[in-house]
C-alpha cells in the first residue's frame, strides 16, 4: 500500500505572522463560519471552555453571530451541552461529542477516590450513593440542587469533617455526582438556562455510552485538537489532553500527524491535510478585528498568547506585569488576524468596554468594540471571565486599561 507524499512548507516561510493568520483561519474567525449553527461552530473551532463565564457565548457570537438566546435554546434542546472532559475541565460540546467527550474525562472523575480512600470511604459506599442519587432524581419531577439531594438522602451522604474540608471533600456527594455525570447517567442543568451563572441543578439523562475504546477516544481527541488549532507542539497537545507521553505518541501516530519545523525554531505536529492546505494558504491584507475572551479556544487550546504579540508589543505591561511573559492573559484580547493588538474588560456600571489598543484604534477596531459592547449590554448584561468574577473584582484592571489608553503615545 502506498501512502501520499506531503511536501512540508519551507520552515522560513512559516513566520509567526503567517502562523497567527493560519490559526485565525482554522478557528473560523475570518468570517468563514458565518451562518453556522452552534454545534457546527464547536465542531470546527473546538470546544468552548466554560468556567461560569461568558466565553461560550462570545465564542459563538464572534464566529457566527449567534445570539445568547439561541445558544440558550441550543443548550435546552441538548444540541450543545456543558460537560467535564479533557483534563476533567468543563467545556461546551456539540451533541455528537457528548459520549466520547465524557469518556475522555472519566479518569478525572475517578481521581477523588484517592482522597476519599484516605478518609476511610470505600468504593461500595459511593456505588450505593450513586444508585440512591439516581433514584431520587428519577422520582423528582424537577431537577434537584445538591442541597436538595443532601436533604433527601440524609445519612447516605456522609460528612467527612474538618479533615475532608482540608482535602477539598466535605461530603461524599460531589464524588458520586461526578461519577454519575461521567457515565452520562445524570447531567447538570443551568438553573436559569444561562451558561454564565454557575448555578446548577441535576437531572437524569441516560446518555448511550461511547462505542469506541479509550485508545480510539484519545485518537479522536488529538485529531480534533490538531484540526482545531491548525498545528501544535507536543507540549501544547499534552497540556490540552493530559495524555501521557506514550499515549500522545500513539495518538499522533494513529492520525498520521507530521512534524513541521517553523521559522521560530518550533516543531508543530499537524494533520497531513493541513500541511497541504498550509502550503497554499495566503494571508489576507484586510483588517479582521475580533474581541475575544481570554479563555477563547484560539488562546487557551495552546496557551500560547506570547506568540500572538508582534515583536514590538512583547514588552507591553499592565499593572507592572509584562503581558507576553504570562501563561494566561489577565485581560481579554483584541485581535487582528491572530495578532493581539490590545486588551479589554467590560464595565457594567457604565455599560461600556474599557479598551486599550497598543497603537491606537482604527475605524474597524472602534466599530467592532461598539458592536461587542452593544451585544454585551443588550444580551448578557455583564461579561464575566469566570464564576467568581464581579465588577468590583475587575475594577482595578478596568482602571489600568483606561490609564494605559489615556497615556498612549
Amino acid at each position: 500500500m502506498t501512502h501520499p507524499v506531503h511536501t512540508l512548507p519551507a520552515a522560513q516561510t512559516l513566520t509567526p505572522q503567517r502562523l497567527r493568520a493560519w490559526a485565525w483561519h482554522k478557528q473560523g474567525l475570518d468570517g468563514s463560519l458565518a451562518g453556522k449553527t452552534s454545534e457546527q461552530v464547536l465542531d470546527h473551532a473546538g470546544w468552548a471552555r466554560s468556567v461560569g463565564g461568558a466565553n461560550p457565548y462570545l465564542t459563538l457570537f464572534a464566529r457566527a453571530g449567534i445570539s445568547r438566546e439561541q445558544v440558550d435554546r441550543d443548550v435546552k434542546a441538548l444540541r450543545i451541552h456543558e460537560l467535564p472532559t479533557a483534563r476533567g475541565c468543563t467545556y461546551v460540546l456539540g451533541q455528537a461529542d457528548f459520549a466520547w467527550g465524557l469518556q475522555i474525562g472519566r479518569d478525572a472523575a475517578v481521581a477523588p477516590f484517592k482522597v476519599l480512600a484516605r478518609l476511610g470511604v470505600e468504593r461500595g459506599e459511593i456505588t450505593l450513593l450513586e444508585d440512591e442519587v439516581e433514584h431520587a432524581l428519577k422520582e423528582s419531577s424537577d431537577p434537584m440542587y445538591p442541597k436538595q439531594l443532601r436533604d433527601e438522602l440524609g445519612d447516605s451522604v456522609r460528612s467527612l469533617g474538618e479533615e475532608g474540608k482540608k482535602k477539598g471533600a466535605s461530603t461524599t456527594l460531589p464524588t458520586a455526582l461526578g461519577l454519575l455525570q461521567a457515565d452520562g447517567r445524570i447531567r447538570r442543568v443551568p438553573v436559569n438556562g444561562r451558561l454564565d451563572q454557575q448555578r446548577y441543578a441535576y437531572t437524569t439523562w441516560g446518555l448511550p455510552p461511547s462505542t469506541i475504546d479509550d485508545d480510539g477516544a484519545r485518537r479522536l481527541l488529538l485529531e480534533r485538537y490538531l484540526r482545531w488549532t491548525g498545528g501544535a507542539t507536543f507540549k501544547q497537545s499534552q497540556w490540552f489532553t493530559a495524555f501521557t507521553v506514550a499515549q500522545s505518541k500513539a495518538a499522533l501516530a494513529a492520525v498520521g500527524a507530521l512534524e513541521v519545523p517553523t521559522a521560530a525554531g518550533d516543531v508543530l505536529w499537524m494533520l497531513p491535510s493541513d500541511v497541504d492546505r498550509l502550503a497554499d494558504f495566503e494571508e489576507t491584507g484586510d483588517e479582521q478585528i475580533q474581541l475575544l475572551a481570554g479563555t477563547d479556544s484560539l488562546v487557551l487550546h495552546r496557551r500560547n498568547s506570547a506568540d500572538m504579540f508582534a515583536d514590538e508589543d512583547k514588552g507591553k505591561k499592565v499593572l507592572d506585569s509584562t503581558l507576553a511573559l504570562q501563561a494566561d492573559l489577565p485581560d481579554h484580547p483584541i485581535l487582528d488576524r491572530g495578532r493581539i493588538i490590545g486588551l479589554w474588560q467590560y464595565d457594567p456600571g457604565k455599560e461600556r468596554i474599557a479598551a486599550w489598543t497598543f497603537a491606537g484604534p482604527t475605524a474597524a477596531v472602534t466599530r467592532r468594540i461598539a458592536e461587542v459592547e452593544g451585544w454585551i449590554r443588550d444580551e448578557l448584561g455583564d461579561f464575566r471571565s469566570f464564576s467568581l468574577d464581579s465588577p468590583a473584582s475587575r475594577q482595578l484592571r478596568i482602571d489600568a486599561l483606561d490609564e494605559a489608553a489615556g497615556r498612549r503615545t
